[in-house]
């Protein structure tokens, strides 16, 4: 084994810790995905560096994104986001399994990936997106209000709706809704435009009703 090839070894280590525990696990707290992720990485990487020749480079890369899409439907249901941490798991294994002569390049690959994955899935990126399924107590075909019920129970402004189930004989609606929430200290306005009292207001109202 050379040089390079421990080089890449450690680095493949070293980035599927941070991944799984420096980024995920201490984000979302799932120890399951936790053990998958470092399995795949490291099993990618083990069997790319065994079969990982320049002849069949190409395609064991393909296959392997293939064996992890029959995983994906064959497991239970995760998220967008957690697909997202596997196939960065899979893709650092691969990089780092096959033989390079030079692994700087690599590292500065699998550095990039990490750095997405550490800011597309921060908390302040797009804080205030909010993703709920409600099933509301009323069977509500109209879009307007739809709308305008989701809002008041949501406190947000809904930016889009799928009506999922609309039941006309028990009487609920069952809608993916998609909104966001106020920044931080402000209130929503209520419904028809007014929004809500200030405290400096307030008094002057009641004074002017004595």
């Amino acid at each position: 084994m050379t040089t390079s090839s421990l080089i890449l070894i450690g680095i493949d280590l070293a980035a599927a810790l941070v991944l799984s525990l420096g980024l995920y696990y201490r984000r979302h707290h799932r120890r399951d995905l936790v053990v998958a992720f470092l399995g795949v990485n490291v099993g990618v990487m083990s069997v790319a560096a065994v079969l990982g020749t320049a002849e069949v480079a190409m395609g064991l890369g393909l296959g392997l994104f293939g064996v992890l899409s029959i995983i994906r439907l064959r497991s239970s249901e995760i998220s967008q986001r957690e697909v997202a941490y596997y196939f960065a798991a899979l893709a650092i294994g691969l990089f780092t399994g096959l033989p390079q002569t030079d692994p700087w390049p690599v590292a500065a690959l699998v550095a990039l990936i990490l750095a997405v994955l550490w800011a597309a899935d921060h908390p302040a990126f797009l804080a205030r997106a909010r993703h709920q399924v409600v099933r509301l107590d009323r069977a509500v075909s109209d879009d307007g209000e739809l709308r305008a019920e989701l809002e008041d129970r949501l406190g947000g402004t809904v930016t889009s709706t799928t009506v999922v189930e609309l039941d006309l004989v028990n009487d609920t609606t069952l809608v993916d809704v998609r909104y966001r929430v106020p920044r931080a200290g402000v209130r929503p306005a209520a419904r028809g435009g007014v929004g809500p009292r200030t405290a400096a207001s307030a008094p002057a109202r009641e004074g002017a009703s004595r």
